[in-house]
């Protein structure tokens, strides 16, 4: 019952006047299994899992200092003053934005990227829904190809017993990753033809306006830990990729990769009580609450059921349940909770690449099927544009369909 409730209150998160966040639904059904003694305080604590959270912890961190430095502005602004017509800039959204979100997770770039679009679109008039959406498919689609791409990916690294995840990822994500990223390009010029008239180009270059008499903040010191945070995510997944291919584990566990890359900035910068103020508290309270909850639903054994039916851990059975489901219950929770039945079932490389797929392919159905999605419509009603329902899903429903049966042929060949 309090699952149920859950599931219905995120799906419509709101309750007559009072609009409830993700967060605030699942820790609320964390305090109901509590209180009603479904599960003991103690075997709560024993559920979060230490090692997701760490890890989050420490990506925002980097996440919040490059975002506080300025520096990914000044990289956008290098990027975009090169883009001389509307192909070249959602080609540079696309690949820019879904590169980076494999990177830096898929939600911090939906809070940074939305007001870069939404000024790019202002300097260069294009159709700022065109862009808005082309930042949803990047930082969705281009997330996949990492385990630290998005929450729900890290849920199937950290706890998918895949001893080489980077490995993993790279084998059977990158390259339908890559495709995908191609075919969000070629729906999107379908869907918005009239913004790609040939020999059409852009007002000007697409570079950031800057307010007049209002420098763009611009912290160097800052700037450079979050550059060297970056260094060291990109040496130490070095490490486990070239202790992969030599036939070990993973050397260095993700949740150290996040707090090493984390520690210069901890430790050197001034501003480290305001990063670590300002970080996306709400997403780790929302994981916390997660686990708590979906530790109670695993104790009951009801979805157990469904895995001794047969059929639902295919790979295309897969695809289509998370992706399906995701909708409805958001792609973490999903996953949280279908992760062990797929492990019971067996857990291959390709079903738990499978279910990771389909869980963040949901973002590109609806606006639902992602926070990222919810992040980047909230973020630009503040600026007076949005994105309905159907406008998102008009794009989103032939895109997802067209990567699903991409990720599927891949999955199913190796």
């Amino acid at each position: 019952m309090v699952l149920a409730a859950v599931f219905l209150l995120i799906a419509v998160r709101q309750v007559g006047r009072l609009n409830l966040k993700i967060w605030q639904v699942m820790l609320g059904g964390a305090v109901a299994v509590l209180v009603t003694g479904q599960i003991a305080p103690i075997d709560a604590l024993g559920a979060v899992d230490p090692d997701v959270m760490l890890f989050l912890f420490g990506m925002f961190i980097v996440g919040e200092a490059f975002v506080a430095s300025g520096y990914l502005f000044t990289v956008g602004d290098r990027i975009f003053c090169h883009t001389k017509t509307p192909d070249q800039v959602v080609l540079a959204v696309l690949f820019g934005a879904g590169l980076l979100s494999a990177l830096l997770m898929n939600d911090t770039l939906a809070i940074i990227g939305t007001p870069l679009v939404l000024g790019i679109a202002s300097r260069t008039r294009i159709s700022p829904k065109l862009l808005l959406l082309t930042l949803a498919v990047a930082i969705t689609t281009g997330s996949l190809a990492s385990p630290v791409g998005n929450p729900q990916n890290l849920l199937v690294a950290v706890n998918g017993g895949i001893p080489s995840p980077f490995i993993t990822f790279g084998t059977y994500l990158l390259v339908p990753t890559l495709i995908g990223l191609l075919l969000a390009y070629l729906v999107l010029r379908l869907a918005y033809r009239r913004e790609f008239q040939p020999g059409k180009s852009v007002d000007r270059p697409a570079c950031l306006p800057t307010p007049a008499g209002d420098p763009p903040a611009f912290d160097r010191h800052l700037a450079l830990l979050a550059k060297s945070s970056i260094v060291i995510i990109v040496l130490l997944a070095g490490v486990n990729i070239a202790a992969s291919t030599m036939g070990g584990g993973m050397t260095v566990p993700l949740p150290l990769i996040a707090l090493a890359a984390a520690l210069p900035i901890i430790l050197l910068s001034p501003r480290r009580f305001e990063v670590i103020r300002t970080i996306d508290w709400p997403t780790l309270v929302f994981f916390a609450a997660m686990f708590v909850l979906m530790e109670s639903v695993w104790r009951t054994g009801f979805f157990q059921q469904f895995v001794s039916a047969g059929g639902l851990t295919t790979v295309p059975a897969l695809l289509a349940t998370s992706v399906l489901f995701s909708q409805f219950i958001s792609n973490v929770p999903f996953v949280a909770l279908f992760l062990p039945m797929v492990l019971q079932a067996g857990g291959t490389p390709a079903q738990l690449m499978a279910l990771a797929a389909g869980s963040t392919l949901a973002g590109n159905l609806t606006i639902l099927g992602a926070a990222s999605n919810v992040i980047i419509v909230q973020n630009a009603e503040k600026q007076g544009e949005t994105l309905t329902f159907a406008e998102f899903a008009r794009v989103g429903v032939p895109l997802t369909l067209l990567q699903m049966a991409v990720y599927w042929v891949f999955l199913d060949l190796l």
